[in-house]
């Protein structure tokens, strides 16, 4: 304690005395005989300090205008104010109570104390000690807040960076997942594909064998149905109608060039078929490193579908892209593509009057040239659209369509490096994306 080792002045043998007697301390006592006593030797600056009681004591340096003397702290040993009387004296104790009791009821103990003690009370304020201690404790209490206040902050932005790390963290597992999908998706498509292949290539084989064999001998059939014809009219002339057939020769002999005309005809698709089979179940040998000049390919496709599209729409535009790069490809392979995306356009349209767009441009971004042939068709089911470049899926199937078309036009858009696309909205239209990787060379130029 800050007295311990300092002259203390005391109040005879009052309970400051006892007081510090209990408490151990080392000090040296100074007793007095009154507290303006005490405080007249304070003052005389021959001692360190003096324990009073607070009111009684500041109350006096006032009105004794002792010097030198200030209030270095207080609440040493806390006791309330009171009052006694000599043991055995209650008439004097309870008349004394009754007159206090009536001034406190009155307010006039209120007003005594104001008029005796309130400046002392005043007086009695912080000291300048106090006041340092309380600056020391609140500048604690306002470093602890600001190092509080920037740790939460410091922390709030740990949680921040660590949670957008873990946010990207799980975007790109969720990317990495779906791309992994995706390629094992491709893979079993190629490992489907590929059996595919075997497969049409040997049912190819054994068609194609049988249906030359059609092709060959329909012509002579052909030939001696025409030969035979005179004598069978003869034996008409002479001997009357007669059954060829199950039919009466009469009739027979006008549906006889048909059939043969039809044969002919269902042959010839079948080989036409069996060629798209057997272009799609092999890669072909053809060159793919041309420099290819796609305005011209659509040009020399739009030529040759010329008379399909104005049988199928009374409009349609080409719009050919100016200064487009090249890509690196095979003409004939891309023409046929286009013949292709450009022949089904013409039949999905419900008449004349709906429309047929080509167009080129190129796409900085992909670095790409980009062919559009959009129709105001019919437009394609949502759900079929993931599946148009599947072998034999049409939805012409009742119309002669085998679902090959599209598969083979994929396969040459993916041996030239690019990728085909399909937008449609049933009951307004389809159209059809391809992007064609532009020549290095010519992107660098």
């Amino acid at each position: 304690m800050w007295v311990s080792g300092k002259e203390v002045i005391l109040l005879g043998r009052g309970i400051m005395h006892d007081f510090f007697e209990q408490s151990g301390l080392q000090v040296r006592a100074v007793p007095a005989p009154t507290i303006s006593a005490a405080l007249m030797l304070l003052g005389s600056g021959e001692h360190d300090y003096a324990v009073l009681a607070t009111l009684p004591a500041l109350y006096l340096v006032r009105e004794l205008d002792i010097k030198g003397v200030e209030l270095a702290a207080r609440g040493i040993d806390t006791k309330k104010y009171g009052y006694a009387v000599k043991k055995g004296n209650l008439a004097v104790l309870e008349k004394f109570s009754d007159g206090m009791a009536i001034l406190k009821h009155s307010g006039k103990y209120k007003e005594l104390q104001d008029k005796w003690l309130a400046d002392a009370e005043a007086e009695a304020g912080p000291t300048a000690w106090a006041y340092r201690h309380r600056f020391i404790v609140v500048a604690s209490l306002v470093l602890v807040l600001g190092v509080s206040i920037v740790w939460s902050a410091s922390l709030k932005r740990q949680v921040e960076i660590r949670t957008a790390a873990l946010e990207h963290e799980v975007e790109e597992r969720k990317r990495a997942a779906e791309a992994l999908k995706l390629h094992q998706q491709q893979l079993v498509q190629a490992d489907k594909m590929a059996a595919l292949g075997v497969l049409v290539s040997g049912m190819a084989h054994e068609i194609n064998n049988p249906n030359g064999l059609i092709l060959l001998n329909l012509p002579t059939v052909a030939e001696a149905a025409k030969d035979i014809e005179p004598i069978l009219e003869k034996h008409l002339r002479e001997n009357g109608d007669f059954k060829m057939g199950g039919l009466p020769y009469s009739q027979m002999r006008t549906e006889i060039p048909h059939l043969l005309n039809e044969m002919q005809g269902a042959a010839k698709r079948i080989k036409h078929i069996v060629d798209d089979l057997k272009h799609f179940s092999r890669r072909s040998d053809a060159c793919y490193d041309d420099l290819i000049d796609i305005n011209e390919v659509v040009k020399t496709s739009v030529r040759l579908v010329d008379n399909s599209l104005r049988k199928a729409t009374n409009r349609y535009t080409v719009h050919y892209t100016g200064k487009l790069p090249s890509v690196r490809g095979n003409f004939q392979r891309l023409e046929q593509v286009l013949v292709n995306l450009i022949l089904n356009a013409c039949q999905s349209l419900p008449g004349p009057d709906r429309g047929i767009f080509v167009s080129t441009l190129y796409s900085p971004e992909s670095k790409s040239v980009v062919i559009k042939v959009t129709d105001d068709g019919v437009g394609i089911p949502k759900e079929h659209l993931p599946r148009l470049t599947d072998p034999f899926f049409t939805t012409k199937r009742e119309s002669g369509g085998t679902g090959l078309g599209l598969a083979i036009s994929d396969g040459i858009v993916r041996e030239h490096g690019g990728t085909i696309e399909f937008e449609s909205i049933p009951g307004e239209g389809t159209t059809v994306i391809i992007l064609l990787p532009a020549a290095e060379q010519e992107v660098r130029a």
